[in-house]
């Protein structure tokens, strides 16, 4: 089945929003015919690393200056992880299934929509990257590497956020640095949010950044 740029109604009857228990193979299935005759442009950027990097900051801002829309992966975790950190009790992998699935929904029904746009997850371990990544050509994963002194110093002048400075140590231990052979961006974090975001487009679209309709902006 052929979907046209303009058969959103259509991809969004096909790919119905994924809820929990439904299994994801019709979902694959589904996003391997739409993507026929997908633009080369679409793209979904997931901007990685522990808590503290900067990550929902330095995404927010990646997606205000593309015009995409942002999602911030903490706002998929369901109300018993929540609960778990906030008690200073760290999530296991069992925990984050439901998260990186509901991350990945989100994912797809971009892709499915011909929609490009940015999510800011941790994606500590490389299973967890492994599963965001696969199967979705479109995704990119920037990873920024930020040293301990500064996650510490972030963490703790943050207020009213439900991950506490002392699960720093469990993020830390549980991360596994990307390997040269994931294809993941690293980024070390500029002086400033915008300046690493300047450092993300240049790596992220050498040819310049796209513009609002996904096609790279003409050169002067």
């Amino acid at each position: 089945m052929n979907v046209t740029k303009g058969g959103n109604n259509d991809a969004r009857q096909f790919i119905p929003r994924w809820s929990p228990g439904r299994p994801f193979t019709d979902r694959a299935a589904a996003l391997r015919s739409l993507r026929h005759g997908r633009g080369a442009d679409l793209v979904i950027v997931i901007i990685s690393g522990v808590a503290g990097s900067g990550k929902t900051t330095v995404g927010a801002m990646l997606a205000g200056r593309l015009s995409w829309p942002f999602a911030d992966a903490d706002d998929f975790h369901p109300a018993a992880n929540v609960a778990k950190m906030r008690a200073g009790i760290p999530l296991t992998d069992e925990d984050r299934k439901p998260w990186l699935q509901a991350i990945g929904a989100w994912m797809d029904e971009h892709i499915a929509r011909g929609e490009s746009g940015v999510v800011g997850c941790s994606a500590l371990k490389r299973s967890y990257r492994d599963e965001l990544l696969g199967g979705r050509p479109e995704a990119r994963l920037v990873f920024l590497a930020t040293d301990r002194e500064v996650l510490t110093r972030r963490l703790a002048a943050r207020v009213g956020h439900f991950f506490p400075e002392q699960l720093l140590a469990s993020q830390l231990a549980a991360l596994e640095p990307p390997g040269p052979d994931e294809h993941v961006i690293r980024v070390v974090p500029a002086d400033t949010p915008a300046a690493t975001v300047d450092a993300i487009i240049a790596l992220l679209f050498p040819g310049g950044p796209p513009g609002r309709d996904g096609d790279h902006e003409a050169e002067a």
